[in-house]
């Protein structure tokens, strides 16, 4: 069906109507998008000019971390506007911007995600191999695989959404524009773009949440004849992975994995992929892990030892 339709922008209902509710919502938004562009900035930043961090495993994390950036970014500034606003309005070019950039980022991050992955399982089961296996060039080629994963799956999204007519009703009963209340909204039968829709986010996210579920099992089996210092420290690896993994996961395939429709808990359940998880992100990697935590502490006081020093000899 060609793209024909007479709505030019679309009413986003929000999380909620009430006033004080929306300036508290602000608040809080605004202190987790704060938290989040800081958090994971600061690890881009320790990673890059850290020696000590030179290893597949934080090149990936300072992806993660860029990729949270950006997605985050195309979410939370809206949300917090939308806040102060008293009509949530967004243009139909710009819902599609916004759809575009959510599925580019989160599903880069799907991909990235296998990639990490895939790293831990070379460094803790073939340890002796792991810099020949996981050199600087396999690096790139996984990330622009994610990269370009992400975006084929995007693309294809998005051309779903845009070749549906758009005729009537153009209030979106959410904060962002996603496929199910575009579907919703669309004045013709969507049945068979759901199974689509379904087919290329939550088939994909399901088979790679239990693809990652069974490779972190071998991971963890294969601890039994490491040392208690090195099995001490891959679990404190994994561990952090896994969380990341079920704190994006799950949600994804809650929402993904159904037929076209809307439940009251949708909102509440974006939240966590869409603000939650970015925050969480680097504050999980960072507290857990000893090398990052000492990494960020030595490149502060060397900042902090180098202003006390042009302040002493300004010439």
């Amino acid at each position: 069906m060609g793209h024909s339709n007479n709505v030019t922008e679309f009413v986003l209902q929000g999380l909620t109507q009430d006033p004080e509710g929306q300036k508290a919502l602000f608040v809080i938004f605004l202190l987790i998008y704060f938290v989040t562009l800081v958090g994971n900035l600061l690890i881009v930043v320790t990673v890059v000019a850290s020696p000590s961090l030179g290893s597949p495993m934080y090149f990936f994390l300072a992806d993660l971390s860029l990729m949270d950036v950006v997605y985050s970014t195309a979410i939370s500034p809206k949300l917090m506007m939308d806040l102060l606003c008293g009509k949530k309005t967004i243009s139909f070019q710009a819902c599609m911007g916004q759809l575009f950039l959510e599925h580019l980022f989160g599903g880069a991050e799907v991909f990235l995600l296998v990639a990490m992955a895939y790293d831990r399982y070379v460094a803790i089961c073939k340890p002796l191999h792991y810099l020949t296996i996981m050199n600087g060039q396999v690096c790139l080629l996984l990330l622009g695989v994610a990269c370009i994963g992400g975006f084929v799956h995007s693309v294809v999204q998005l051309l779903f959404v845009y070749s549906l007519p758009f005729c009537g009703p153009n209030v979106i009963d959410h904060f962002i524009c996603d496929m199910y209340p575009l579907l919703e909204l669309a004045c013709t039968d969507t049945s068979i773009m759901g199974l689509s829709v379904v087919a290329n986010g939550g088939a994909i996210c399901m088979v790679i949440f239990i693809l990652l579920l069974i490779s972190y099992g071998v991971i963890l089996n294969s601890l039994k004849t490491c040392s208690q210092e090195g099995r001490r420290k891959a679990l404190l690896t994994c561990s952090s992975h896994i969380a990341v993994v079920v704190l994006f996961f799950v949600p994804c395939i809650f929402m993904y994995v159904r037929p076209v429709c809307n439940f009251p808990t949708d909102k509440s359940i974006s939240l966590i992929y869409t603000v939650i998880t970015p925050m969480l992100n680097p504050l999980i990697y960072t507290l857990r892990n000893t090398e990052m935590k000492n990494a960020v502490k030595q490149l502060w006081c060397k900042k902090l030892t180098t202003r006390r020093m042009r302040r002493c000899h300004p010439y």
